[in-house]
């Protein structure tokens, strides 16, 4: 059997087959984030019969129901939604949803004499060249005859004759070519994936958690839009609170069910260090509720699929609905979220700038739910979830495939009696001495500021309450809440007069360390042995020049809070690189201190 069949329809019937639900069109109810401009294009070029590409549908695979029987799937238009709801907002005059979830029309008009499209707007709306709204005139029982006796009155320069011509000219659109590539049913999704990949002139990947969305909001007899729905509702207010009222002006059936009454906190919400998208909400849930890591699986089970006896399976695609579903509602629950992010806080980890990896943040909320589920105590919960959370950025666990390890740790989480003992065999075997001494010693020689190995070094800082460089009364933490930077102990402008040239050298992480922007200043491009030696001089004099007044003790605490090698006071540039060693040395012992203390 052929992977796909390509075949042709007019506008007309593709815009009647979406009306009948034949195809599922689920960016119809996301943002629609083509500009007017583009859907005037858009029917420019359908009006001068220009190809306008192909969409692409997937068959949903064909399911056995409970009495036997199969049900064929309905299509989900897997690339052209864009295209598609541009269409019917211009010629079926629909309503599309904006980025902040209003309802709004996109009117197109039409100059007949010039056989010109435009975006409408209040000029045109008083010029009666132009038809305001092309939607009107394919409306059924549009009045065509009446349409042009009034237009030819206005216009004496076109004679009735002529705009008959250009009025067909237009309504023919209706009836324009649209090419269609219809996927085969028995396709799996990674195939799918790559067949995407290829035909997609842009280039654009099409990522499994599209897929899944796809399939979700295409199901009816599960409640799939509501689904849907609630994670898209969910990723977008998390980000942007506001367009909570407009959810409610516009979707008043979504906004009667219970499942926006759990949504509701968000609209007080303040931006936190974790923001997920709807892969992240998904993926979770998944992981959670699941105990499976690859989201290609997901799309699978939601289709009923029997992996053992590989056919498809009605009650294995209703209990994956209410898995997913009850995984949601986990995900979004007030109390589950903001609890996770208190675990989160406490590690250090208060601005979105100390975790690279979403998937370290994704893994370790799938890790706190199942952990709740198994009714583990909350101080147990903190400190399983605390702990694996640093490791995972450690060790960097979730960088290279992370889905199979997704699965890997969740079951093994799953299994053991006490979750606390598969966390404790996995550091015993990866947090060794020489992890430790040899290991993140050699991680932490690197010149990525956003290096995972100095954002730890920055937790540790911030859960250790640590104050800036050469600073008392200013921390770490204040620094970073207020957009601080990092800067340098010898300085860039110094160790470049002075021969270090590459900025893989200056820009060392093991150079960099937080301290005020007045301290910077008045370091400029002194020696280390300079400057260290006007900070020493004005404990005797009460003068300060850099830094804030603090005696020997003190002066010594903070060096030692910072990773900042006393001989410091000596140095020069002959010194720099045993000065990187000694305190990348520092550094990781100090990340050592750290995580155990967790």
């Amino acid at each position: 059997m052929s992977n796909y069949n390509v075949n042709n329809t007019t506008i007309s019937n593709l815009i009647s087959w979406i009306h009948a639900g034949d195809i599922a069109i689920p960016e119809i109810q996301r943002p629609f984030v083509w500009k007017a401009s583009k859907v005037r294009d858009l029917i420019d070029s359908l009006y001068k019969d220009y190809p306008v590409g192909y969409i692409i549908t997937w068959q949903n695979p064909d399911t056995r129901l409970k009495d036997g029987s199969v049900s064929r799937g309905k299509r989900i238009l897997i690339d052209g939604q864009q295209r598609v709801t541009a269409l019917m907002a211009a010629i079926a005059g629909m309503e599309v949803i904006d980025d902040n979830f209003k309802k709004k029309p996109i009117k197109i008009a039409f100059n007949p004499i010039e056989e010109k499209f435009e975006v409408r707007n209040p000029a045109i709306d008083k010029d009666t060249k132009w038809i305001p709204d092309i939607s009107e005139v394919f409306k059924q029982g549009y009045d065509q005859f009446r349409f042009m006796e009034k237009y030819c009155n206005d216009n004496t320069d076109i004679s009735m004759n002529e705009l008959n011509m250009i009025m067909q000219k237009l309504q023919k659109i209706n009836f324009n070519s649209i090419g269609i590539i219809e996927l085969s049913h028995e396709l799996d999704i990674e195939t799918v994936t790559e067949i995407f990949i290829r035909i997609n002139s842009a280039g654009v990947v099409l990522s499994q958690a599209d897929f899944a969305m796809s399939k979700i909001a295409s199901n009816v007899v599960y409640d799939g839009m509501v689904i849907r729905k609630t994670i898209d509702y969910f990723s977008n207010l998390i980000k942007n609170p506001g367009i909570y009222d407009n959810i409610v002006a516009n979707d008043k059936d979504f906004a009667e069910l219970p499942h926006l009454q759990k949504l509701k906190w968000l609209k007080d919400y303040h931006k936190s260090v974790y923001e997920p998208g709807y892969t992240d909400v998904l993926r979770v849930a998944f992981i959670y509720k699941f105990r499976r890591g690859k989201l290609a699986d997901l799309v699978s089970l939601l289709s009923g699929r029997d992996f053992e006896a590989r056919v498809n399976r009605e009650e294995i695609a209703e209990d994956s609905f209410l898995k997913l579903e009850e995984g949601v509602m986990s995900f979004i629950d007030e109390t589950n979220f903001k609890r996770f992010l208190m675990i989160v806080k406490s590690t250090g980890i208060i601005d979105k700038s100390l975790v690279r990896s979403q998937n370290v943040l994704n893994f370790a909320y799938a890790l706190f739910l199942l952990l709740r589920e198994k009714d583990i105590s909350g101080s147990e919960i903190n400190h399983i979830v605390r702990k694996w959370l640093v490791f995972s950025i450690l060790t960097g666990r979730y960088s290279g495939s992370p889905e199979s390890w997704f699965e890997y740790d969740i079951r093994r989480f799953d299994t053991q009696e006490d979750p606390k003992q598969y966390l404790e065999q996995i550091e015993a075997g990866e947090l060794s001495d020489a992890y430790w001494n040899h290991v993140l010693v050699t991680r932490l020689d690197s010149s990525v500021k956003s290096s995972p190995y100095f954002n730890l070094f920055t937790m540790a800082q911030v859960v250790n309450k640590d104050q800036a460089f050469l600073s008392k009364s200013i921390t770490v933490q204040h620094l970073i809440e207020e957009r601080g930077d990092v800067h340098h102990l010898f300085p860039k402008r110094y160790l470049q007069k002075n021969g270090v040239n590459n900025r893989s050298q200056y820009n060392q992480i093991g150079n960099y360390v937080y301290t005020e922007q007045v301290v910077n200043l008045a370091i400029k491009d002194k020696a280390p042995e300079d400057y260290m030696g006007s900070v020493k001089e004005q404990q005797d004099t009460n003068g300060l020049k850099i830094g804030e007044s603090m005696d020997a003790d003190a002066l010594k605490e903070n060096l030692a809070m910072n990773c900042v090698p006393e001989s410091i006071y000596n140095m020069t540039v002959e010194d720099y690189p045993a000065f990187l060693d000694e305190r990348r040395r520092l550094m990781a012992q100090k990340i050592k201190q750290y995580y155990w203390g967790l």
